[in-house]
């Protein structure tokens, strides 16, 4: 599927169970783009990030233009030196981290951490995308033990970018 017919596609889907199976079908279901006629390597990056993250095979998705090989957003194709995009949608994942914030945001309002005023405006921003449900790890305050955390988590997703396998 390019660009004009997926948008097409979209177009028609009008009510809310023909988007619903809409996105399913093109977003969320088969190989991805990056991975296509390589189903096997597919597999394999999924378990790398399953095993790093203990979250279960089918909480993790490619997104955007190294799924679909083109980004909708932007109307460009997907090459080799696109990044790709993963999502871990795990609620095991979500309320473990958040675990974390919530201790890190005690320790401010006790007064036990202090956070400085150019960090301030991100962990905002970090705090408007977790009530979203959504963890931003380029939003994760630097002080404390979240600075641990986002950096293992950039360090892991660089280790396996393409050629690092």
């Amino acid at each position: 599927m390019n660009l004009k017919s997926f948008q097409a596609n979209l177009d028609l889907a009008i009510e809310r169970n023909e988007l619903l199976d809409f996105c399913r079908k093109h977003v969320l279901h088969g190989i991805p783009f990056v991975f296509k006629d390589r189903p096997d390597e597919y597999y394999d990056f999924k378990k790398i990030i399953t095993n790093e993250f203990e979250i279960s095979f089918h909480e993790v998705y490619i997104t955007g233009s190294g799924k679909l090989g083109f980004s909708p957003h932007k109307g460009t194709t997907f090459d080799y030196d696109s990044d790709i995009d993963v999502a871990i949608i795990s609620s095991k994942l979500f309320d473990s981290i958040m675990g974390m914030i919530s201790t890190y945001q005690m320790q401010i309002r006790k007064n036990r951490r202090v956070i400085r005023d150019a960090e301030l405006s991100m962990y905002h921003e970090f705090l408007e995308y977790s009530a979203m449900g959504w963890i931003r790890p380029d939003k994760l305050p630097i002080s404390f033990q979240m600075d641990v955390l986002k950096q293992a988590w950039f360090r892991f997703f660089e280790s396996i970018s393409y050629n690092k396998l």
